[in-house]
This record gives structure tokens, C-alpha cells and sequence, in this order.
């Protein structure tokens, strides 16, 4: 018999784990991770050339529950799946743009600048994650930078993927930025990896900035929660739009620290404009600036949709 809970489908990368666990959450489910492992040649193949069957999944999983919620390509396939064989008992979601026919889903979140269009595609401003202002409240103490007064700015750093690079001379540009800007006006600064962030660009961060700083070298969760809640000011590094929709549930400024793209950002930018427009980000540039809005909560605001599509399908 199905359980009232969720199975969370990913590649097992941060940013996909966030937005699953965080809808799962704000939907009140409890919830269990699966990660999802295609046949060597399957990964390089589209979800809408791949066919629909467990000839292509490495691994197998047993299914409980009553709502499936997938993010990534790789679980598009095992999402589908589940749906055939389990039919109206299921309820499945995918968070962003499957590639594939969305009426193979229940539903579809994805953010606004995805320019999805269906019945059953909610929008949401930005990505959702899992992510609250009582979580990052929770663990302020856990760093201790040693601001002696002074006010403090935080550095998330991605890392490479197929738009932006990521260089060592790229990233050296950055800091560069950041101490003229913000350490020759006493600011005192932390810097957070995130799992994409290559170990050469922490060494980096940790050799450029010294002593004088808290350059954090492993990831760590209460690491990233505690240095946005300490932060007066956020920098995030323009390669995640998912790290600057976490930033922007603080209310605090965020700024985006913009590097040369290898190929088209023609999303990127539309979710920059947006941010823009709501008051959320600017460009870092030469300048200090302080601003306020109000933080974004976009994976409550998509569960109550959620819940209602849920109780037309019978799901509960």
C-alpha cells in the first residue's frame, strides 16, 4: 500500500536535493531520497530520445509513496515510469523544464524564466529550495569570523558548468573586485564553496584573502546558513541562479559577481532581469550600495498550489 509521503528523485547534486526536499517539506511529507544512475550511453541522450523503461536505470528502487517529486533530466525516465505503473495512486511533480511532454506529469514547477506553459506548470520566481529564514537563524553561532564591529559581506562561490568557466584569472578578477570594494572599507568577509566550486579556486580564495578572513574550505551546510545569517551583504558568484534564490530569502542586498560566458546566457539574463525588477540584486561593480525587499518564499507559496492539484487528483 502507498504511503503518504514522497519520493525524492535526483542526479544527487546540492542544488537538486534543495528543491525536492524543500517542496517535500513545505508540503507537510516526509520523505525519502533515491538517487537516480542511467546506463553509460543514456546519459548522453535526451530524456525525449530515451526510452521509457528500466533497460536504461542502473539502479532499481522500491516506490511507497503516494508523491513522486523529480529535478534533473536523468529523473525525468523513472518519474514517468513510476506513473505508468502506478497510474491516478500517484502524484507526480517535476521541478524544471522536463524536455519532454508535460502532460507526462502531474505537475511541473519551474521558474519564471524556464517559459514553460501549461495547465499544470506552476511559476515560481526564481528557484525553489529548502532553505528557511528560522533554519539560517538557528545557526548564526556556528561561525565565528571575528568581526570586531565591523560589518560583514559574504562570498558564495559556485563553480564551472557549460556557461561560465570559472578560471583561476576569472575568479582572481573577482576577489580583486571585492577587496578594493569592500575590505579597504573594513568589511570583514566570509567565503563559502558550495559542492561545484573546484578545490584550486578555495585554495585561491584562502591564499588571496589570508588570515584575515574566514575562508571555509569544506562544504558545509551550517557553514552557508550561518554566514547569510551573519552577513550584512551577499556576493554570489553568477553561475547559480539556484544559490542567488536561496540568497534572496533573507531580504539582505545580493549582489551578482558576473564573469565573461563561454556560450548564450539568454536565460540567465532573463532571471537577472527579474531579480532585478523585484529589487533583489544588482551587478557587483565599483560601488557599495544598501538596499531592502522582501525575501523571497516561493516553495510555500508553490505548495498551496500544489496541495490543490493534489486534492483534485484524489491525493492526500
Amino acid at each position: 500500500m502507498l504511503k503518504s509521503k514522497a519520493l525524492l528523485l535526483t542526479q544527487g547534486m546540492h542544488g537538486m536535493i534543495s528543491q525536492v526536499e524543500g517542496l517535500s517539506k513545505a508540503l507537510g511529507f516526509k520523505f525519502k531520497h533515491e538517487t537516480v544512475r542511467l546506463k553509460n550511453i543514456w546519459n548522453l541522450v535526451p530524456p525525449k530520445f530515451t526510452p521509457i523503461s528500466e533497460i536504461i536505470l542502473e539502479n532499481r528502487f522500491i516506490c511507497d509513496s503516494k508523491v513522486i517529486i523529480s529535478c534533473g533530466r536523468k529523473s525525468v525516465i523513472p518519474s514517468i515510469l513510476l506513473k505508468k505503473r502506478f497510474k491516478k495512486d500517484v502524484f507526480t511533480i517535476h521541478v524544471q523544464d522536463p524536455k519532454v511532454n508535460l502532460n507526462n506529469f502531474d505537475c511541473i514547477i519551474c521558474p519564471e524564466h524556464d517559459n514553460l506553459e501549461g495547465e499544470n506548470v506552476i511559476k515560481t520566481k526564481g528557484a525553489i529550495h529548502y532553505l528557511t529564514n528560522e533554519e539560517i537563524k538557528k545557526n548564526t553561532n556556528y561561525l565565528d569570523p571575528r568581526a570586531d564591529g565591523k560589518k560583514i559581506i559574504t562570498l558564495i562561490l559556485g563553480g564551472p558548468n557549460k556557461y561560465y568557466g570559472f578560471s583561476e584569472k576569472q575568479m582572481t578578477e573577482t576577489f580583486a573586485k571585492i577587496k578594493n570594494l569592500f575590505i579597504y572599507s573594513k568589511y570583514k568577509l566570509i567565503v563559502i564553496p558550495s559542492y561545484r566550486t573546484p578545490e584550486n579556486i578555495v585554495k585561491l580564495a584562502f591564499n588571496y584573502f589570508n588570515d584575515n578572513h574566514l575562508v571555509i574550505k569544506e562544504r558545509d551546510k551550517k557553514a552557508y546558513l550561518s554566514a547569510l545569517s551573519l552577513a550584512d551583504i551577499i556576493i554570489v558568484t553568477c553561475d547559480s541562479t539556484s544559490m542567488i534564490s536561496e540568497a534572496a530569502i533573507t531580504g539582505k542586498p545580493v549582489y551578482v559577481a558576473q564573469m565573461k560566458n563561454k556560450r548564450s546566457i539568454h536565460r540567465f539574463e532573463k532571471f537577472y532581469n527579474l531579480f532585478k525588477e523585484l529589487g533583489i540584486i544588482r551587478d557587483l561593480e565599483n560601488k557599495i550600495e544598501n538596499w531592502t525587499y522582501k525575501g523571497l518564499d516561493e516553495v510555500n507559496k508553490a505548495a498551496i498550489l500544489v496541495k490543490e492539484k493534489m486534492k483534485q487528483n484524489g491525493i492526500t
